[in-house]
């Protein structure tokens, strides 16, 4: 097994079921498009990195495994999600990283579209000197978090999808005494002000996406 492993959460895209607060205004299948660049771009960037990274797509509905190895096609390992909620999901795809001897273990989701390689090596590089790194939103979350032994405090004890993810994630890290490198603030994309903000944000113009996302949004409005 590889020193290093990327995990990956995702949903397979299925039509009024992802990306639902962004259908409210943009309709399901503009939803289901921009789920579909931002995932594949994720997808993309992830099977850039180097040899000695696995990358482990955990993907929801334990009934989708086949389609969603059809969806993605890339040479990752394909595993189940378990769990109660978001927290448990991640502890266990966590710890089930670190029961096969992986060394330095990363999450990340499908719905950042300034995700790319450097990011994700840049995180793997942190974990050198730093117990966590992580990676928060303006919305009070985070789209990213790595650590080198399993720190199940982080996964229990907090609210998940509100605006004191990051906050309490971040207390909680300070009060076990570990020491944490944050990484750049990046947009995750729930609703279509927020894909606005990040149309007219600077990081939207380095990332290939942009006249993608920012077509869809015009087509949008010519509807």
């Amino acid at each position: 097994m590889k020193k290093n492993g990327l995990v990956i959460f995702s949903k397979y895209p299925e039509e009024g079921k992802i990306k639902t607060r962004l259908a409210v205004t943009l309709g399901n299948e503009k939803a289901l498009k921009f789920y579909n660049l931002c995932a594949h771009n994720t997808f993309s960037e992830a099977s850039k990195l180097d040899n000695n990274v696995n990358v482990f797509l955990f993907y929801s509905d334990k009934e989708d495994k086949k389609r969603i190895k059809q969806w993605i096609d890339k040479d990752f390992v394909f595993l189940h999600q378990h769990g109660a909620d978001l927290g448990k999901r991640m502890l266990i795809a966590f710890k089930e990283l670190f029961d096969r001897g992986i060394e330095k273990v990363v999450i990340i989701g499908t719905d950042i579209p300034d995700m790319n390689v450097r990011l994700i090596r840049t995180a793997f590089d942190y974990l050198e000197k730093f117990d966590v790194v992580i990676g928060p939103t303006p919305d009070g979350g985070y789209y990213l978090l790595g650590m080198k032994k399993l720190i199940p405090e982080l996964f229990s004890g907090i609210a998940w999808s509100t605006e004191e993810v990051y906050a309490k994630t971040m207390i909680k890290i300070i009060e076990l005494g570990k020491n944490v490198k944050t990484l750049p603030k990046l947009l995750d994309i729930d609703t279509e002000e927020d894909l606005n903000v990040w149309l007219n944000s600077e990081t939207s113009i380095q990332s290939y996406l942009y006249n993608e996302i920012s077509s869809l949004l015009e087509k949008q409005k010519n509807v």
